[in-house]
């Protein structure tokens, strides 16, 4: 594309810059539709996760294929995507395989049993973007190794909200030639780092699911403390953002558990999965990790008592199960000093 043609295009609206990256992604499609060079994208696993990063792809002018076990899912893709009835169809014949999967025995099943990695053309580089063991990870490079295919493991952080604004965190592992040639693909999601080898970008995961769970489980701790003591947890809360006890979690999921809105964005079973391959691999490495067991346990229980669909942020609903209370019906201002009242 000639440079007078790009910068015409970019600046063609003086509105252009008002929403990013909506527009950006617009016009990106319609410039990289012209060059009608990019590689296709064969996508596995369009879920909650999976729906959004296809939006994105798609809208940046990717010819994608997709799959998904519950076929319903690919429907608001159909007539700008190929949907394919297999994953071996799927991959058949694709530059980049992305998967964005439950769990690790579900990311097997699919490259494996299903055939997909089989399927594979030579040349090509699977991304596997859900969360699984390392040492799946790694067991998996081999066997695209020897179809003369690439692998990334590339695990993602920032939930539903940054999939849909593209504003994941993108946890890399592989050689830096396949991390290098995801990265066109990578900046379309979100941020990628990096991280090392196959299987270090699911380490980088680990430590991620670690903080994320054990810090849900303070924030519940913490406002049900201050609601119990008569203070009112929405105004603690705000008190805390501005303070050393700030966080993402706080901000987003100390909402949520205010406003008991536990619709999933990560369910609590991945978390509780989450948790259970950070003990696995803390074990592996000789590692004891109590604050990780503890909050292990707790998940447990919550989806033992019937919530495993409910979002990460729902431990509250343990917590409150625990101690008999719920925060919603705690008093909303301090409790009066009655030491010295009189008779």
């Amino acid at each position: 594309i000639h440079p007078c043609t790009l910068c015409s295009a970019i600046h063609g609206s003086a509105r252009f810059w008002s929403k990013p990256p909506t527009r950006f992604f617009r016009l990106w499609s319609g410039i990289l539709n012209m060059t009608n060079n990019l590689p296709r994208i064969a996508f596995l696993g369009i879920g909650l996760m999976g729906a959004p990063m296809t939006r994105n792809l798609l809208t940046a002018g990717y010819p994608m294929t997709l799959w998904n076990r519950t076929a319903s899912k690919c429907e608001p893709f159909v007539g700008e995507a190929t949907i394919a009835g297999s994953p071996a169809e799927a991959v058949a014949g694709a530059d980049i395989v992305i998967t964005m999967l439950e769990n690790g025995a579900v990311v097997e099943d699919v490259l494996v049993a299903q055939g997909a990695l089989a399927a594979l053309q030579s040349g090509a580089l699977v991304i596997d973007m859900s969360s699984v063991q390392p040492s799946l990870a790694r067991r998996l490079t081999g066997l695209a190794a020897e179809r003369g295919a690439g692998f990334v493991d590339a695990p993602v952080s920032g939930g539903t909200l940054g999939a849909v604004e593209a504003r994941l965190s993108i946890m890399a592992g592989g050689s830096e030639a396949d991390v290098a040639r995801a990265r066109p693909v990578f900046e379309v999601l979100g941020k990628c780092t990096r991280i090392g080898p196959v299987g270090a970008g699911q380490l980088a995961k680990l430590a991620n699911q670690a903080i994320v769970g054990i810090t849900i489980g303070a924030v519940s701790e913490a406002l049900l403390l201050a609601a119990k003591g008569g203070a009112d947890p929405a105004a603690v809360r705000e008190a805390l953002m501005g303070g050393f006890a700030g966080s993402r979690i706080l901000e987003l999921h100390g909402q949520r558990m205010i406003d008991r809105d536990f619709a999933p964005g990560a369910p609590a079973r991945i978390q509780l999965k989450d948790m259970r391959m950070i003990l696995d691999e803390a074990r592996a490495e000789g590692l004891t990790l109590p604050l990780a067991q503890q909050t292990h346990n707790e998940y447990l229980s919550l989806v033992a008592n019937g919530h495993s669909d409910v979002d990460h942020s729902g431990l509250l609903l343990e917590l409150e199960h625990l101690n008999g209370t719920l925060l919603g019906s705690m008093g909303r201002g301090p409790k009066e000093d009655t030491s010295n009242s009189k008779n």
